[in-house]
This record gives C-alpha cells, structure tokens and sequence, in this order.
C-alpha cells in the first residue's frame, strides 16, 4: 500500500469508516448512490521556497492547491491586471493578509489588513467600488457582528474597524445592484442594503433567497446556507452558496449556484445543483465549498473555493483552483472533477513569485501578519518581540502556550521539519510547539533544570534537561506522527527526545474552532527567550 494511501485508510479508520463511500456502500433501500470512488492519481508538486510544495508545475499546467495549508474562505477580487486574495484569518494577528497574483495559480503576500483584535475573523468580502477598497469582516465575539474597514491602496493603510451592528449573520458579500444600490448578501439568504459610502447599514436585514435542498440521505454536517458570493455576467446575477456545513462528514460540504434577471430577484435553482460536492472518500479533496468566480487574464472564467486534503484535516482548509465553463443555457459549470489531477494554467498573466519562506534568520524586523502571527494577542502584543542582528527577543508572557499567544506560521505540506537555537532567561520556560488552539497543541519547552512535555494541550512529563538554558531543538512533522530532537552543542550531534507523538485528531472535527495544526514558538515564565536561526524544511512523503 502506497504510503499516502495507508495514511488515509488509517485516517478513515478513526472516523469508523472501512471502505470508501461508494455504491457499495450507498447500496442500501431508498439511499442515493453515489459515484465510484476516484481512480488513484499520482500526485507530483513543484517544490518552491524551503522545499515547500507549489502548484505551477512550469509545464503550463497546475496542481491543486494554489495556497496551501489553512486559506479558508477565499475572498477574491479582480482589480484590472492585478488579483487580489484573502481568507478567514480567525484568531491569528495581524489578520486578513492581501495575497497578490496576476495569473491566479502564484501567489505573493502583501501586507496584512486587520492589526486590531476585534475577536474570530470568518469569512469575508473584499471589493473594490468606486476607486476605494473595503473589507466586511463578521467576527465571533461578544457580541458577534461584522465590521468595515476601507483603505484607497490594498496595501492600506486601513481605517479603524467600524461595527455595523449585524449580530444574527455571518459571511457578508458586498454587492452592487443594476441601479447602483450597495447590498450585503448574508447567510441563510438574507440581504440586508448599505448606506451609498458602504459603511453603516441603510435599511432592515430582509429574506430573499431559499437555498436549494440535497436528499435527506446525504451525509451531511447540517443545511447552513453560508457564504453567498454574488457575480454579474450578462444580463444574470449568479450566486454561489455553500449549504452542508463547513467540516463534519467529508462528503457534506457543497457548492450550489442560483440566478436572478435583477439584484432584487427573482432568484431560479441552478438545473445541475451541486456543482461541487466529494462524493468519494477517495477523492484528493474533501468537504469543498465556499466558491467564488472570476475571470482570468485569458477572459476565460475560474472558480477559487476550499477543501481539506484527503486525510489531513490538520492542514486546515485549503485554497483550490478550478475551471468554469458557460453553456448555452446562461449557466456555468467547474470542469475540473475532485482536482486531484494537474490542470491547464490560465494562459497570458504574469507569474509573480510564489509564497515566502518560512525559515527565519531574525535579521530585520518579524514579519508579523504574513510570515508569523500570534494566537489571540493582546493589544500590545507586538511589543513582546524585537527582531534583528540575527535574535529575536520575546517576552515571557503567561505559563504554557495555552496561556502565552505563541507566535505561529501557517505550514502547506503534509510533512515538514523546524529547529531553532533557543536561550532563556532564568525564570522562562520556552519551546517549540505544534498548536491548534489554546486546549489542543503538542511540543517540547524547557527552563534551566528540566523540559516539559507538551501533549493533547496538557503539560505532561518533566524530565531532567542535561543542556541547561540554551539548546537547539528540532521538531518533525511526518505525516502526523512527530519526532523531537535536542542538540547541546550546537546540532553537531542530536539526540531524541523520549516521547514521540501523533497529531493527526489536532482539528476542527475534534476540537472545534475552524483551524489547523500551526507550528511555532513560545516563551512563558519570566524574562524572555532568545530565538536563533529559526530552519523550516518541507519533507516529501
């Protein structure tokens, strides 16, 4: 057996699941079949920046996805040459980084747009009316509600965040009707109309929409009608809707689409609905949903949505590219099956360089909101740490990652390896961490006299530390199952550390909270930590 092919038979396993759902599996009375299971694909990626995967295969094709690791909810916008992307960015700050691209498949980091903690980004909408850019952004918080920001360059600076006093949705879509009224499309169908500077509310949330229902058969996570996506092509306004919840059974989520003569309706049931659903726990993509559309720099048309990797939900939701075709009927369809094979590049747009690294050698100032970002910072957080001269300074700050804002990055493949030379002030405790939230991470810290072994969010065995206030330490991430080394000299030798772990139940179906396994550093205690030559290598499986 393949050794990816192992990974996900022990993944569905863990779900009580023996066999693929298929018609064997379907078979049952009054029960909808569903497809066969996908043909195994090989699957190849380019290696970019620390080895890390990428999809542009230099062949004139791409292998999905275009972003990844946790790039949940794209929010897309095409300004002329250029392309625009961000994602839900929870409760990582600095949040909502522009990510840039001129042919849809490279994609480069900006700056971020969220510097303050207003509480858990979802899904948000960013657009661009009248020569001025804005962000609505629904936050869970107390209260939940969604906020504006707006900015005259996508590289900000943004405006102060401003609350428009929806309490009861999520997932906004701004949208402009045929008589130039400024609209947000919310969850469950609902719309409700913006004032004409698009930043406070200019009427009552109204229902407009009532998404269309799969069988009651389905395995499914719940209904949901979320993330509406409104386009007009035409004389139509489309809308996407994911309906079947964001995570739960890999077969739920989906992509159903409608269509109006007017932003006022009357909305009509795309004939073919869903256009997207797994229906394979063999496919390469589960659970995928959230579809936006645009049009490339070949004046063909894509689609941008998210889905988890196929037994790796600790990766978090990922960024996926596939293409859109128009029939003759006025409706448009995604071409591109489960996206587990290479496809056709869109032709004619300049490839930007891809990604970043996320090694880190603490020369110039940290790169907080595109490179790293804390875990629910306070709003003075970013004093905590001073980057240069090859260290960077972090302060101590509560007594465990769960209760010190660890600084995290957001890792892409299914394998990798980080190290990092680390000295302590007496008092400190720090480490290296593996972090889906404040009760669920793994990882190794230490102070002068021992190490602490963090494990399922708990601080566990504390054996002696023979290497006192400075190491270096090295984590491995092969397929869930996690090494630790430590070197007191240097790394000219190493030696294991006597507590392996596996991590693959670190997500959201365990835990909750829509994130991904994020690895990362933290210092607790007193004093601070001092952080050396941080190494980030992707392993190929």
């Amino acid at each position: 057996m393949h050794r990816r092919d192992a990974l996900k038979a022990t993944a569905l396993g863990a779900m009580g699941l023996a066999a693929p759902i298929g018609p064997a599996a379907a078979a049952g009375a009054g029960e909808t079949s569903l497809l066969p299971p996908a043909p195994a694909t090989p699957r190849k990626w380019a290696r970019g920046l620390d080895n890390q995967r990428k999809a542009d295969l230099g062949d004139g094709t791409f292998l999905n996805p275009v972003l990844s690791g946790d790039r949940p909810d794209p929010a897309i916008l095409k300004d002329g040459k250029d392309y625009y992307l961000t994602f839900s960015s929870f409760d990582s700050y600095p949040g909502l980084t522009i990510w840039h691209s001129r042919d849809l498949v490279n994609w480069h980091p900006r700056k971020p747009a969220l510097h303050r903690n207003i509480g858990s980004v979802w899904a948000v909408s960013l657009e661009k009316h009248a020569g001025r850019y804005f962000l609505y952004i629904p936050v869970k918080a107390e209260p939940n509600d969604i906020y504006v920001i707006w900015s005259d360059h996508i590289d900000g600076p943004w405006s102060d965040p401003v609350a428009l006093g929806l309490h009861d949705h999520i997932d906004p879509c701004h949208a402009v009707g045929e008589d130039g009224s400024r609209w947000l499309f919310l969850s469950g169908g609902d719309r409700v109309r913006l004032s004409d500077d698009g930043l406070s509310l200019a009427g009552e949330v109204e229902h407009v929409y009532d998404p269309w229902r799969y069988p009651d058969d389905w395995d499914v996570e719940g209904f949901s009608p979320e993330g509406p996506k409104i386009h007009r092509h035409g004389d139509w306004f489309y809308m996407l809707t994911a309906v079947g919840g964001t995570a739960g059974p890999p077969t739920g989520h989906m992509v159903i689409a409608a269509r109006a003569p007017s932003i006022h309706g009357p909305w009509e049931h795309h004939p073919d609905n869903p256009l997207v659903r797994t229906e394979s726990l063999d496919e390469a993509w589960w659970s995928r949903g959230h579809a936006s559309l645009v049009e490339g720099p070949d004046a063909r048309w894509y689609t941008l949505y998210h889905g988890y990797e196929a037994g790796f939900w600790t990766l978090g939701r990922q960024c996926l590219l596939d293409h859109v075709a128009w029939g003759e009927d006025g409706w448009f369809r995604m071409t591109g099956g489960d996206l587990a094979a290479p496809l056709a590049k869109p032709e004619g747009g300049e490839a930007l360089p891809h990604g970043m690294a996320l090694s880190d050698h603490f020369t110039a100032p940290l790169a907080l909101g595109s490179r790293w970002s804390f875990f629910r910072p306070s709003p003075d957080e970013a004093r905590r740490c001073k980057s240069g001269d090859g260290v960077l300074h972090l302060a101590a700050k509560g007594a465990a990652p769960s209760s010190g804002s660890p600084l995290l990055l957001i890792a892409g493949d299914t394998s990798y390896r980080f190290e990092c030379d680390i000295e302590i002030d007496p008092g400190c405790t720090a480490g290296l961490v593996l972090f889906y939230d404040d009760k669920l991470y793994a990882g190794l810290g230490f102070d002068a006299d021992r190490f602490v072994t963090h494990q399922y969010g708990i601080e566990r065995a504390r054996p002696a530390n023979p290497h006192g206030r400075r190491m270096k330490m090295r984590v491995t991430n092969r397929a869930h199952i996690v090494a630790i080394h430590t070197s007191g000299d240097g790394g000219k030798s190493w030696q294991r550390f006597d507590r392996g772990m596996e991590v693959s139940g670190y997500h959201h179906n365990v835990r909750g909270g829509f994130l991904m396994l994020r690895p990362g550093l933290y210092a607790a205690g007193r004093g601070e930590a001092r952080f050396r030559d941080f190494q980030f290598t992707a392993l190929e499986d």
